[in-house]
């Protein structure tokens, strides 16, 4: 499986960024696809997932409210749209997958994208 993603970039405090990324070499049925995202000297860190179905999604509390995943299965894409971003948003976003729910890709996601880079200034 590839993950490619794409559409990070710079924003004003309180603007908006929307992210996607696009899965290749196999159909993602059963995975979930979610984000995260890691700036300098720091971890890893989740940001938000959902399921195939659709019917489950998961968000870091840092990020409830302000941002929003989806998915189209027929594209095998995952979007994050971002909104009312924060200079603390600042990061490289990652695409990840991972077989089952949410909760276990939030854990130990299986397949990894490329980094993009968002940056918010104040």
């Amino acid at each position: 499986v590839q993950l490619q993603a794409y559409g990070g970039g710079l924003v004003q405090a309180g603007g908006s960024l929307r992210l996607s990324c696009a899965a290749s070499g196999r159909t993602l049925s059963y995975y979930a696809m979610g984000w995260f995202r890691q700036t300098p000297g720091k971890e890893r860190e989740f940001v938000a997932a959902r399921d195939y179905s659709g019917s489950s999604t998961l968000y870091a509390d840092s990020v409830k409210g302000r941002f929003i995943i989806s998915r189209n299965n027929a594209r095998n894409t995952v979007s994050l749209q971002m909104n009312d971003l924060k200079p603390e948003d600042t990061a490289v976003y990652y695409c990840a997958a991972a077989w089952g729910t949410p909760a276990l890709m939030s854990l130990k996601p299986e397949y990894w994208g490329q980094g993009t880079q968002v940056t918010v200034s104040s």
